[in-house]
């Protein structure tokens, strides 16, 4: 039986782990997620979420005690229109920006994961897309949802889990992947690995 430690700060991914009923210890890891812009995006958020994974490795390999039957899972989420990265906005002026840029058009969500099996510091990456439509949106709307500040501390300045649903017409691939955990394809690699963790009854 492996221990999952969630090395983000994220209260959606705890979530998103809480409801399928795993067991996992949080540590909050704080690095720079400045993308390299000489790597593709993909690159780039691969690159992010093994930032904090190592990160995260360096300080459990630093600590006394048993550490062998521990797994760090560490994620990285972007929202992408083109070739250009959506994090989240400075002000709402940005928020505006990006929003109208989004509207009646489609774009992906890209979540990184990185998985390090502590006993062999043996590092596991996958990358998810979702593809996202949304709706032809007025000024109003756009206005009307920054002033509730949900888009503020969201990349691409929007909640699907949220208020921001609404500008949503359809989506293709995992929802969890928008919120920013896509647990399919991190539960596919579990599998891949032979990884058990304990979980509650609700995730059985």
């Amino acid at each position: 039986m492996k221990q999952l430690i969630l090395a983000s700060q994220s209260p959606r991914r705890k979530e998103i782990l809480e409801k399928a009923g795993y067991q996992f210890a949080s540590y909050p890891v704080y690095v720079s997620e400045i993308p390299n812009k000489n790597l593709s995006l993909d690159e780039q958020i691969l690159d992010i979420a093994g930032r904090k994974a190592e990160a995260v490795l360096q300080e459990l390999k630093a600590r006394s005690g048993e550490q062998n039957n521990k797994v760090i899972l560490t994620a990285d989420t972007m929202v992408c229109y083109g070739a250009e990265a959506l994090g989240k906005p400075e002000n709402e002026e940005m928020a505006f920006e990006f929003l109208r840029l989004l509207s009646g058009k489609k774009h992906q969500v890209k979540t990184a994961l990185c998985l390090v099996d502590l006993s062999t510091e043996e590092k596991l990456s996958h990358i998810e897309t979702t593809h996202v439509y949304f709706k032809n949106l007025t000024d109003g709307e756009i206005k009307n949802y920054i002033a509730t500040g949900e888009p503020m501390d969201k990349a691409g300045a929007y909640a699907i889990q949220g208020l921001g649903s609404k500008f949503v017409e359809k989506f293709e691939g995992d929802f969890n992947n928008v919120v920013g955990l896509p647990l399919h394809a991190l539960e596919k690699l579990f599998t891949l690995k032979g990884w058990i963790f304990q979980r509650t009854l609700n995730g059985l």
